[in-house]
């Protein structure tokens, strides 16, 4: 059994995490049907789509079908059992660069709309995580080191 999951940021082809996504990529470029508000946030630049439907921008993504064990990866880095962590929820998606606007039903990672109220925000409300974006991302590992050694929650 696969589920389709739709990655906005680091996840993304060509992204700093994207090593972590096993998925099989789905051809085409999406948005979300609703708007949702992405931001990046805290010294590691982490991109955070707030689960606040109707807020911020309809948000671009890629696609990505993926079996269990990509998913329980994807989980992981996305830190499910943590209670700062990400939720995984289901929304919809629909392609915007081909005939076919039908809507998906997908997975993404959100943040709980209480996590965000006291985050550090560094840019947003976005449409869009770009790798101008993803090149002030820094991962958990080097902010611990950058920390001696602490690592950080966020």
């Amino acid at each position: 059994m696969t589920d389709l999951v739709f990655v906005f940021g680091t996840l993304k082809e060509g992204f700093p995490n994207f090593t972590t996504n096993r998925g099989k990529r789905v051809a085409g470029e999406f948005v979300t049907v609703e708007r949702y508000p992405l931001y990046l946030v805290g010294e590691r630049f982490s991109p955070w789509l707030v689960f606040s439907a109707g807020e911020g921008e309809r948000v671009a993504g890629q696609v990505f079908e993926v079996d269990q064990a990509a998913l329980d990866a994807m989980d992981v880095l996305e830190r499910l059992t943590e209670a700062d962590g990400y939720r995984r929820v289901s929304i919809a998606v629909e392609r915007v660069d081909g005939e076919s606007r039908s809507a998906l039903s997908v997975q993404a990672y959100v943040k709980a709309p209480e996590h965000f109220r006291a985050a550090d925000v560094k840019a947003g409300p976005l449409s869009e995580y770009t790798m101008a974006h993803a090149g002030l991302y820094r991962s958990r590992s080097t902010v611990g080191r950058a920390n001696g050694g602490i690592e950080l929650g966020g």
